[in-house]
């Protein structure tokens, strides 16, 4: 007969084996990682994204005229929220969740750690030339050419781990695939117009005719399909939706690609009609706005979370319907086309990220707990208000229909600023906390 164990006597939890040991550590790495991603992103969005967004405004309604603002200050201040904070939200979740879903052992860190490295510094530097004009003819195509080696080290990373035996891809994987197809060409367009810039024209700002074209492109190309697909993914468990209508979502798609490459051979007219068919269309695959199967999971986030998801998606078709006036009016149309951008940049684009960000990325690193939902319903809110806000007042004041919505635009760039930092202290209080035993967060997040 055998004699108990020192551990057994002592009443203590045997020593974790080296293979946990192992886990425990690679977890906490690529939470490191993806918290320095989500950081990064939060930084791009404050200071150079919104930030220089609300000078904008204010210059502009003072001067009631949105000429008066240097496009290359625009372009500047549209890059940084769109590559500066969503990519960077983007970069971090794939390089995070890819080689945890498919139970990768064959990543290696270093290539997140170096495409963070890249990306940053390539966002970077397209804003200081785009805000300052230093050496711009050479740092516009470095920055380009940094953003674009980094999406492919991405890229060829994540595409090289693949489930074991699997043949065929979930609808919602191939809407993302889709919406990753559209971020690299719009990375390779900017590469080509860099280019471009710094050998034949006289400043660091796009062209108002290719700048229509490519805004299209890196919105409706790439971000609206990504929302789409990771809304399939995590929606019918979060709001507790009917089934997806997965059929109806891959049409969605076709639409809304057919409508961007119509947009890009300058058919604005088209481009806006199927871009429209294609949100009413997503939106019915998801089952949005029909009677729910089972209660939503709020727990750890504000019970209004499901209504702003909704509005989210209503926003998308202010968006799509806007589009559609801007094609079609006569005069001008400059304020419609800017509202258009909003509702879907920020009505729809940051509501989501607000909405679902706040749900999963306090979960991701490091099983952690959202700090407080009600700064979640706080800064939704105010987003909502100041998207409002600015979608009325430039359509009111730059067709001429209300000559003190002029004042208003100010009114909504504080508020929605206001929003956006609300959302950066609760994210940056929740990653603050003290993470629970890794141990627990392996299994499966909550």
């Amino acid at each position: 007969m055998t004699s108990p164990s020192p551990v057994a006597d002592s009443g203590r939890r045997p020593a974790p084996e080296p293979v946990a040991i192992l886990a425990m550590a690679r977890e906490q790495s690529l939470s490191r990682l993806l918290i320095t991603y989500i950081v990064t992103g939060l930084a791009f969005m404050l200071l150079p994204g919104t930030f220089l967004g609300v000078w904008n405004l204010i210059s502009i309604s003072g001067a009631q005229a949105a000429n008066r603002v240097s496009p290359a200050w625009v372009q500047a201040h549209g890059h940084a929220q769109i590559f500066g904070w969503i990519v960077s939200f983007i970069l971090g979740i794939g390089f995070y969740s890819i080689p945890k879903l498919l139970r990768s052992r064959g990543f290696a860190l270093w290539r997140g750690w170096t495409c963070w490295a890249m990306w940053t510094a390539g966002v970077g530097l397209r804003w200081t030339a785009n805000v300052y004009g230093w050496h711009w003819r050479a740092l516009l195509p470095i920055s380009a050419v940094l953003e674009l080696l980094a999406f492919l080290l991405f890229f060829t990373t994540v595409s090289g781990h693949r489930s074991p035996g699997q043949k065929s891809f979930e609808s919602w994987i191939v809407v993302v695939i889709g919406g990753t197809v559209g971020l690299l060409a719009t990375l390779a367009v900017n590469f080509g117009a860099a280019i471009h810039l710094a050998l034949w024209e006289a400043g660091p700002a796009f062209p108002h005719s290719f700048d229509q074209r490519f805004l299209v492109l890196s919105t409706w190309g790439f971000l609206a399909p990504f929302v789409w697909g990771f809304s399939a993914r995590w929606l019918p468990v979060f709001l507790g939706l009917r089934a997806l209508r997965a059929k109806l979502l891959l049409a969605a798609l076709g639409m809304n690609s057919v409508g961007v490459i119509a947009a890009l051979a300058g058919r604005f007219g088209l481009c806006t009609a199927l871009l429209l068919c294609g949100g009413l269309t997503a939106g019915t695959a998801l089952r949005l706005f029909e009677a729910a199967a089972q209660p939503p999971k709020i727990r750890g986030v504000h019970a209004s979370f499901p209504a702003f998801v909704r509005l989210a998606y209503v926003w998308l078709l202010v968006a799509a319907l806007l589009g559609v006036w801007a094609a079609n009016a006569a005069g001008e149309t400059a304020g419609i086309w800017g509202a258009s951008r909003h509702a879907l940049t920020v009505g729809f684009i940051a509501a989501m990220v607000f909405c679902v960000g706040q749900r999963v990325l306090p979960a991701f690193s490091g099983m952690r707990h959202l700090f407080s939902p009600r700064l979640m319903f706080l800064g939704l809110l105010l987003l909502n208000l100041g998207c409002a806000l600015r979608v009325s007042s430039e359509v009111l004041a730059y067709r001429g229909y209300l000559w003190g919505a002029w004042r208003w635009l100010p009114v909504s760039a504080v508020t929605e600023m206001t929003a956006v930092t609300l959302f950066a202290l609760n994210m940056a209080a929740s990653f603050a906390q003290p993470a629970p035993p890794v141990a627990c967060a392996i299994d499966s997040p909550r």
